[in-house]
């Protein structure tokens, strides 16, 4: 180290604090002061951290700084919590008034009562990921003539079921071993295990009691807890029934609703969008497609109810 540290810190500084973040929101393509914001102030923590503090010491106040605006973010991701619990009784409420799928309701009613924010996001995945886990075991999926399950004709449930198996076998063996290496590990990896089958759980009630709903105005898809969108009449450009285009690799900008199969499948339609749409990734996050592909289980009634009603829309 030269005598004179001061230069080589505050180069670590500013890579840590402006040049990472920045280069980071041009790689997610995110226009966002607060996760700027965010960013900065963990570039500070991880300075404090990195930096042996008789080089730091100069710029001690300024790393302080970072912990000011995260403890500050913190406590502003707290009062949102707050909120959400404080209407979550009004919220459930809502969700059994609405005639839409829980996973599309319940976000529906959360965000007219709290301000929509990643935390609240992730906390209402969680809330349904073990809503559908343990409470509703005892209850029997109902479908009407506007749903259409993706299901029942895949493996989807050997599959999960598959999953779970080997996630309780690794956990009992790989547990067992680690236990006498490293406890702290151990006990890790057994939450993140456990978890992994919950969310499993959650995920295959979710596929079971949320078929695809359609409306007199939009349609309404999901599979389970990790994708959904809502596609209004109006929005759909064209429907693609040819086998050869279905059957052709999907490009990055297309969303799949297609059940795990041990076998190779294929949609039965793919709906190309006017305009990119939204959907609702695992854990509330957001991505735009261009393109839908879909595969239900009665797909020709599906084909019909598809073409019925774009044809009132072009009338």
């Amino acid at each position: 180290m030269p005598t004179n540290t001061n230069p080589v810190v505050l180069g670590s500084l500013i890579d840590l604090t402006i040049v990472a973040p920045i280069l980071f929101l041009v790689w997610q393509r995110k226009k966002s002061w607060k996760l700027l914001l965010t960013l900065l102030a963990g570039g500070l923590i991880i300075a404090r951290f990195m930096i042996p503090m008789q080089f730091l010491s100069p710029f001690k106040a300024l790393t302080l700084m970072g912990f000011v605006v995260e403890a500050a973010f913190i406590f502003l991701e707290l009062v949102l919590l707050l909120t959400l619990f404080k209407y979550l009784p009004e919220i459930i409420r809502n969700v059994k008034k609405s005639s839409l799928p829980l996973v599309f309701s319940f976000s529906n009613a959360v965000d007219k009562k709290v301000r929509k924010q990643p935390i609240i996001h992730v906390i209402c995945s969680e809330i349904l990921i073990f809503y559908y886990a343990f409470f509703l075991w005892k209850k029997k999926p109902v479908y009407q003539e506007n749903t259409f399950t993706i299901h029942q004709k895949s493996s989807l449930i050997a599959f999960q079921v598959m999953m779970i198996h080997a996630i309780v076998f690794e956990t009992i063996g790989i547990h067992w071993w680690l236990h006498d290496q490293t406890m702290i590990l151990s006990l890790l990896l057994l939450v993140l295990n456990i978890y992994s089958v919950v969310f499993f759980l959650g995920d295959l009630q979710a596929i079971r009691f949320n078929p695809l709903q359609v409306e007199h105005d939009r349609i309404y898809i999901s599979q389970g807890l990790m994708k959904r969108i809502e596609i209004k009449w109006t929005e759909i450009d064209v429907v693609i029934e040819d086998r050869a285009i279905l059957e052709k690799k999907r490009t990055k900008n297309t969303i799949e609703f297609i059940a795990r199969d041990f076998e190779k499948t294929y949609p039965d339609v793919i709906i190309k969008l006017k305009q990119p749409k939204e959907a609702t990734l695992l854990m509330g996050m957001k991505k735009n497609y261009e393109q839908v592909a879909i595969r239900v289980d009665d797909a020709e009634r599906f084909k019909q109810i598809l073409k019925m009603n774009l044809q009132k829309e072009i009338e």
